[in-house]
């Protein structure tokens, strides 16, 4: 549901590598002319409208779209029956999110958000440095993420379509402290600057409040020096992700563990963490994954998010 360049660079590549799991039927645009380029692309029907997609003979929906129009059509398609796999922020209020699960846990459907980043292996491997004590008892995390200023037009400056770095740049590192910390965490404070002009918010920072004392602080923004990581701080050592959020497919990642005296550099192998995002859409669809599991974090996430911009206005 939408023709959007993720959507053509890494995703439909993806649903096409699973033939076993998926089938791509269609793609619908506003604009015939859009519809007409992807399908000829992808090999599959031209669809000339959103509405006539959820008539097609469909399972389920793979929604591009910028998050502003997420409420409309997501509702739809989970209304309609169907399964959904939407990109980040899904949502662009509490609120709205709430309203989708609703309808997701009525028509027993799947409902995902687009974090890909989790499905890649350098995470797991993350987690089981930390399990095994390499940097012993965790004592802070930190993520960023942030870019330099994108091209006049592009559609995350736009407020009206939910544009803006909280629903996208944050989404990184807020879904990072949840997955690899734990779901106790909680925003407790946060800054967002926003241009005076659009009322679009460029950049911000916020803090989250775990357990026994422990913090995260992520970091967030259009206009930044480029940096994707995160690191988790113990009281043995310390891991940094340099490439966390957007490795390429054939990128091989470094982990990098600090200990008295000894850094060592991990490097893992390449990933094509779209496929495995899809591969967990189909487990969630097929019932050997939690429907609930996914629910429960895109209602975490949104309202971590809403959070953020409540306190940052205070």
């Amino acid at each position: 549901m939408g023709c959007a360049a993720i959507a053509k660079k890494s995703v439909i590549p993806a649903l096409l590598a699973l033939p076993e799991m998926f089938e791509l039927v269609a793609i619908a645009s506003r604009s015939s002319e859009k519809a007409e380029e992807f399908a000829l692309l992808f090999g599959c029907k031209a669809v000339t409208g959103y509405d006539n997609l959820l008539l097609e003979n469909i399972d389920a929906v793979y929604v591009p779209l910028p998050t502003g129009l997420h409420d409309e059509w997501i509702n739809k398609a989970l209304r309609s029956g169907k399964h959904v796999y939407a990109e980040k922020s899904i949502a662009s209020s509490f609120e709205s999110a709430q309203s989708m699960v609703e309808n997701a846990r009525k028509s027993e459907v799947a409902l995902m958000e687009g974090y890909m980043f989790l499905y890649h292996t350098q995470h797991q491997k993350v987690k089981a440095l930390v399990a095994e004590g390499a940097i012993g008892e965790i004592r802070n995390f930190r993520g960023a993420f942030g870019f330099p200023p994108l091209a006049d037009g592009n559609f995350r400056y736009d407020n009206e379509i939910g544009g803006g770095a909280l629903y996208d740049a944050a989404g990184y590192p807020l879904r990072a402290v949840h997955f690899m910390m734990g779901e106790n965490f909680k925003v407790t404070a946060s800054t967002l600057y926003s241009n005076p002009e659009t009322g679009t918010n460029l950049y911000g920072s916020a803090f989250l409040k775990g357990e026994n004392g422990i913090g995260a602080q992520i970091v967030f923004g259009f206009d930044h020096f480029y940096q994707c990581n995160y690191e988790i701080w113990g009281t043995k050592g310390k891991i940094t992700v340099e490439r966390a959020y957007t490795p390429t497919a054939d990128f091989k990642p470094t982990i990098v563990l600090e200990q008295q005296g000894n850094t060592e550099l991990i490097t893992e192998a390449a990933c094509n963490h779209f496929v495995g995002a899809m591969r967990e859409f189909y487990e969630i669809i097929t019932g050997t994954k939690s429907k609930e599991t996914h629910y429960n974090a895109i209602l975490l996430q949104s309202e971590s998010q809403q959070l953020i911009k409540d306190l940052s206005s205070l």
